[in-house]
């Protein structure tokens, strides 16, 4: 779909949907029906006790008839008042219920999908469908669906009672129904589309926010303010075009439904008030056609009202119902093997190619083979784009391969238990992630049953602690959105303290100390140096001092595996390692 495609109307399909999750609350749904049916049998019992006030205690001057009425009349008046009470209250706790159910089912969906989903998602687009349109479905469960059940038994049960009252009159009044529900229903649907298309807007707008707030230091540098003004404006724009448009046919269809409904109750009216006049017809009779005749136009009014709000709510019950119908492509295996820190850290990748599953035709890699055994510390190296941190993802089962197998521990990755084989992995990316959260919590994501005196220890292996006692609640600290307090090699201390903290029998430092001056990355280097110590490691790395000290190095280039051994021996080839090694090492050869 092009951004200027307007979806056809959907049915109401995705709003049934919902239904179980209603039904955990059985005993919520029940009262919130029980106080439906009260208020509106309260409602539609009114006429009858104004015909017979009428009839029997005005026309025939009975005080004491009109006393005992009205006494009734205040009773059903309380059970009205006591009804709508409850109905609002239980509907209305219901609906946030659902949703939170809901948005709590959809982001855990969410943590489930690997990165192929979100290579194509935009972050921004996603955010919009936990928060708007969930929150456009709450107004639908709650008050929007409450008020259509409500208008539908008025409808319904003020229309039987006016057959009860008057058939003939009746039947004026029902002729012109087909004239108000075709044209409901012919515009429903376009109403439906609409209103996807706007919601599908305001996502783009959302989304785009989203990145712009994040990067507005770079937009302001390279002076793109006005460019991201118009952008966001000319989303926004289209949002209310297409809200516009939808809204002004409810409009049409709410003025043009009243019209029909009191035109044809006036016309019953007249024809009424001869009957009356020629003593066929009581005056009590009359009061009471006219007020079910009323209370029937009110709940199909109400109806044509709601029924545009419920079709945006199916239109957002359809975009997160998308989210959970994502196919999760990476699933840990029934009855996957589960390792242990006792475990040896072999890691042997055997004819392994891969492609990115958004690009079947560009090969990553070709045909990697290559052993690391338990303890040993082996640095990739090699240009852009070889392929070296795409290895990470693929050790780690972000993806599965396109060929060939990796194992670990003496097991294919993929027979293994995911939270297991995840949870035998500490990480250092290049680009660490530091939550909008407390020091503390950022650290203790490694081990989050780890207490405070742990988390010190990790900050101190890292030469992070210094740092944090000098900010201002040490390791209360909220470091910000992104750790934008903090600066870059404070954040990734912070990362490696975390990964320190993990104590993982297998570490994949991905560039870690690329952000630290020559004098923290010298201390962080030795913590490192000490974490390695027993453990599988691999290194990817740019500088020399790093390559140096692993056991192996192997050199990547095009997604193949060109050269393999030590510094020294590599030096002495003088392939691509050796121009590495001047070019991106400093390192001259001799």
């Amino acid at each position: 779909m092009t951004k200027t495609d307007v979806p056809k109307g959907r049915s109401f399909q995705p709003l049934m949907r919902l239904a179980p999750y209603a039904l955990r609350y059985r005993s919520m749904v029940a009262m919130a029906l029980f106080s439906l049916l009260l208020a509106s049998g309260a409602t539609l019992s009114l006429p009858t006790f104004v015909r017979g006030l009428v009839d029997q205690g005005l026309s025939q001057g009975d005080i004491g008839f009109v006393d005992q009425y009205a006494g009734w009349l205040l009773l059903v008046v309380a059970l009205l008042a006591l009804g709508s009470a409850l109905r609002y209250y239980f509907v209305i706790v219901l609906g946030e219920r659902v949703v939170n159910d809901l948005r709590s089912d959809v982001f855990a969906k969410l943590t489930l999908l690997s990165p192929h989903f979100y290579d194509q998602a935009r972050s921004g687009e996603v955010i919009s469908r936990l928060t708007a349109d969930a929150t456009q479905i709450k107004s639908a469960v709650g008050a929007s669906a409450s008020m259509a059940l409500r208008n539908f038994l008025l409808f319904v049960g003020a229309g039987a009672m006016m057959v009860v009252t008057s058939p003939a009159m009746s039947a004026m009044v029902l002729v012109a129904l087909p004239f108000i529900v075709l044209p409901m229903v012919a515009l429903g649907r376009w109403v439906r589309g609409r209103q996807r298309f706007a919601q599908d807007r305001l996502a783009d707008s959302s989304a785009f926010a989203t990145e712009a707030i994040g990067a507005m230091r770079i937009l302001q540098a390279f002076g793109q303010e006005k460019r991201a003004r118009d952008f966001f404006s000319s989303r926004i724009e289209e949002a209310f075009g297409a809200a516009q448009k939808s809204t002004q046919a409810r409009a049409v269809l709410t003025a043009f439904a009243i019209f029909v409904i009191f035109s044809s109750i006036l016309a019953v009216l007249w024809v009424a008030a001869q009957d009356v006049a020629a003593g066929t017809l009581s005056a009590g009779a009359l009061s009471q056609f006219v007020l079910y005749s009323m209370l029937a136009a009110a709940g199909l009014g109400g109806m044509s009202e709601v029924w545009g709000e419920i079709s945006q709510a199916s239109g957002a019950a359809e975009r997160l119902f998308e989210l959970l119908d994502e196919t999760v492509r990476i699933e840990s295996p029934k009855g996957g093997h589960v390792l242990s820190k006792e475990h040896k850290m072999d890691v042997v990748f055997d004819s392994v190619g891969f492609c990115y599953p958004g690009h079947p035709d560009k090969p990553i890699l070709h045909g990697l083979n290559f052993t690391i055994k338990a303890g040993e510390t082996v640095a990739i190296v090699g240009p852009s784009g070889a392929g070296k941190s795409t290895l990470f993802q693929l050790l780690m089962r972000f993806y599965d391969l396109s060929e060939g197998s990796i194992h670990l521990a003496g097991r294919a990755i993929d027979s293994l238990d995911l939270a297991s084989l995840r949870g035998a992995m500490a990480i250092v990316p290049q680009e660490p992630v530091v939550f909008a959260l407390s020091v503390a919590h950022n650290i203790a994501m490694g081990r989050q049953e780890a207490d405070q005196s742990a988390i010190e220890q990790a900050a101190k292996a890292a030469h992070a602690h210094d740092f944090i006692q000098h900010l201002g609640n040490g390791y209360d600290t909220m470091v910000g959105e992104r750790g934008i307090m903090l600066s870059g090699g404070q954040r990734q201390r912070l990362a490696i303290a975390r990964a320190i903290l993990k104590d993982a029998p297998l570490l994949l430092l991905d560039e870690a100390t690329s952000a630290l001056d020559a004098e923290s990355e010298g201390l962080v280097q030795e913590a490192l140096n000490d974490l390695m110590v027993g453990r599988t490691t691999l290194v990817i790395a740019h500088r020399l001092a790093t390559v140096k000290k692993a056991d192996r190095i192997l050199v990547l280039d095009q997604g193949r595996l060109v050269e393999e051994g030590s510094h020294d021996s590599l030096i002495a080839k003088g392939g691509l390692y050796a121009r590495l090694a001047r070019l991106q090492f400093g390192f001259e050869e001799t």
